[in-house]
């Protein structure tokens, strides 16, 4: 279980999270949702060390990792998929899948097949450049990624964003897939409400680097929840 209880954090002298508490939990969504610029972004970078909190702690599977560096986070089992996909243009989608090998024990060094199962254009691109694939194969690409390190936390930054409305069915499904399979905590940044609303089991709604609303999907009220993802 993820627990991120009451953090701050600052970008120099701006405060871009205030006493945030967030949980996730194997075989379940959280959903952080809310406008551009409230701290959902930051929220991510802060689990996975890409950013240092300045107040309350980050705990993960009962250890305190707030102090912990990036790269041991990730061998704690914590994978990140970025907004933007950050994928490597120049290196083939294998080449792009095999960095994924870098947090692992060289016995866990291959590919799973599951990936190419969620994502079977993949499979058939292996040897195209990254640079080349659509937006939302670079998506499936930033996802499968992730998932080659054997995550047992998924952070996902808006992978809807940009993205052709039979990919987002598709990477819908995988989630899905992927939570149903129970030993696996994801939490999703994402605007799009209606397919924050359909995968979410827990979400927390930001605002101004504090968490607003939270709760479990019984007790999401949509009309609630917009009023903080208007502009």
């Amino acid at each position: 279980m993820l627990n991120l209880n009451e953090i701050d954090l600052h970008y120099g002298a701006a405060q871009a999270l205030r006493r945030v508490s967030v949980t996730a939990q194997p075989g379940k969504v959280t959903c952080l949702m809310g406008r551009n610029g409230v701290g959902k972004s930051s929220t991510l970078r802060a689990i996975i060390g890409h950013r240092p909190i300045s107040g309350g702690s980050i705990t993960w599977e009962g250890v305190d990792i707030s102090k912990l560096s990036t790269e041991d986070r990730a061998r704690r089992g914590i994978a990140y998929v970025p907004q933007g996909r950050e994928i490597f243009p120049l290196l083939t989608v294998k080449e792009n899948l095999e960095t994924g090998f870098a947090p692992l024990p060289r016995r866990q060094r291959f590919i799973p097949d599951e990936i190419f199962e969620l994502f079977p254009v993949l499979k058939s691109m292996l040897s195209r450049r990254g640079g080349d694939l659509s937006g939302g194969q670079q998506q499936q690409l930033a996802i499968g990624r992730a998932l080659v390190t054997r995550p047992r936390l998924l952070l996902l930054d808006e992978p809807t964003e940009g993205i052709q409305p039979s990919i987002i069915k598709d990477i819908g499904r995988a989630i899905s897939w992927l939570r149903d399979r129970g030993d696996m905590a994801i939490v999703l940044v994402e605007q799009y409400f209606e397919f924050a609303r359909d995968l979410a089991d827990l979400y927390a709604v930001l605002d101004r680097g504090e968490v607003v609303m939270a709760g479990d999907k019984a007790g999401l009220v949509e009309t609630e929840v917009r009023k903080f993802l208007t502009v």
